[in-house]
């Protein structure tokens, strides 16, 4: 079965004024659009067509030469794209709660300190990618970048919040700007979203670790 572009779970102009409708609807429909076409051609036909993404990507240095560098550029924006819409919404911000922000706090020494770290590392990324907070196999979290549509989940890492640095995901709105993207995006940052991925993160380690 092919992958299909994911509707949006609100209206292209919902995230506003942190993430504008025109900016939106070019990053969904052009650019998501266009990885979603483009992994589809790389697998058609191959033992690979009807997989789900997530494992195409754990696979990746077992994938056929002729199709790893496909699956590893469209097959990460594929995915890397559905998370970050996933991990968004209007009238969210703040801060997380509850054992996920203890998780945070004892982690980084306080949630100021997570968000200043994961913007430092999504402000200085050399040209295109990805900043990401994951949950390792040793079930601790991490934050770092990635190039261009590189996942962690080729890394063994399980994402559970992502930011998009590619210029365009930010630059109709904010030009070079990308500091003042990254300071309104946590304005839509669904924290409750992101606690719950982690939970999960969590327990599918564990049971894969036979834990």
């Amino acid at each position: 079965m092919a992958f299909s572009l994911p509707a949006l779970p609100y209206a292209y102009d919902a995230l506003a004024p942190a993430i504008d409708e025109e900016t939106m609807r070019l990053h969904h429909g052009i650019h998501h659009a266009g990885y979603t076409n483009k992994l589809n051609k790389a697998i058609m036909g191959t033992a690979y067509e009807g997989q789900k993404v997530d494992t195409l990507l754990k696979q990746l240095d077992s994938l056929p030469g002729n199709i790893q560098a496909d699956v590893q550029n469209f097959g990460g924006g594929y995915a890397n794209h559905c998370l970050f819409w996933q991990i968004m919404g209007p009238d969210e911000g703040g801060t997380p709660d509850g054992v996920f922000a203890d998780v945070i706090h004892d982690r980084f020494d306080g949630f100021d300190d997570f968000k200043k770290e994961f913007q430092r590392l999504a402000a200085t990324l050399f040209g295109a990618g990805w900043t990401w907070l994951v949950v390792d196999p040793q079930l601790e979290l991490q934050v770092y970048s990635l190039p261009n549509q590189d996942s962690p989940l080729s890394l063994g890492d399980v994402p559970i919040l992502c930011v998009d640095v590619w210029e365009h995901a930010y630059y109709k709105q904010y030009g070079p700007n990308r500091a003042e993207y990254l300071s309104n995006w946590w304005d839509v940052v669904r924290w409750s979203e992101v606690s719950r991925l982690y939970e999960c993160a969590k327990r599918d380690l564990s049971d894969l670790a036979g834990v």
